[in-house]
């Protein structure tokens, strides 16, 4: 076993997934690994799931019997505070940018490939130890407060509904406010992963988070875009 990928002993997977046989060959794989692994068939099951088991990670499938993936992350987003991991057979951009803006904090195409799925899911856990471990927890930008150690944003002291996936954002943009992060630098924190120039997720989670810390989408001021380089949180006095 790779040491570098061993998870936190309580690490709990819920898996949504019908095809029998990847999730039991994904079960096994994460078992050997050291997480604790739930499995579920049934789509109309997974709402239910996943609130009554709160577990660390979902890894949810696009295409379900009962109900799918895309309406089951919609559903859970305002009480499951969690990162979801979807799974798509599908190669169209339109699919994967729904996931995101249903709340899905990354995906993962089929055929799945057991070691990047493992190390987009340790990105996706370290996240939220990494902001936990920050020295300052707490940024406050003029009416917007960000608080890395209850992982919760305030505008106007009325708190954000934020996915996990847009706080990590958020939260990175807000602790590098005043420099520009550049896509490639974000997809690294973020995602363990290099940018490949194409992929739209970064851009509809900033999309996202614009309105709800109170930006103008179309004049934005707290999150600027910076064109051919990425984005810039300004900072205030």
């Amino acid at each position: 076993m790779d040491e570098s990928l061993e998870p936190r002993e309580q690490d709990h997977v819920l898996i949504i997934e019908d095809d029998e046989r990847l999730a039991d060959l994904t079960r096994d794989y994460l078992e050997a690994n050291g997480f604790h692994v739930t499995l579920e068939a049934d789509g109309a099951r997974g709402v239910e799931r996943i609130q009554a088991l709160q577990p660390d990670l979902v890894i949810l499938d696009l295409m379900l019997p009962g109900e799918d993936g895309l309406s089951i992350c919609r559903r859970v987003r305002g009480d499951y505070p969690g990162p979801i991991l979807m799974l798509t057979a599908r190669t169209d951009d339109m699919d994967q940018v729904l996931g995101l803006e249903m709340g899905a904090d990354d995906y993962v195409p089929k055929p799945v490939q057991p070691r990047v799925l493992l190390a987009r899911m340790r990105a996706l856990l370290r996240r939220a130890e990494s902001a936990e471990a920050s020295e300052d927890p707490r940024l406050v930008f003029g009416n917007l407060e960000i608080d890395s150690a209850t992982r919760e944003a305030w505008l106007e002291g009325s708190r954000i509904d934020l996915t996990s996936a847009e706080f990590d954002l958020l939260w990175l943009l807000a602790s590098n406010a005043g420099r520009v992060l550049t896509r490639e630098e974000i997809f690294s924190q973020l995602r363990g992963i290099k940018y490949d120039g194409q992929d739209r997720s970064i851009d509809v989670r900033v999309s996202r988070i614009r309105p709800k810390i109170g930006d103008d989408p179309n004049q934005p001021h707290r999150i600027k875009t910076v064109r051919s380089k990425g984005y810039l949180f300004v900072k205030e006095g």
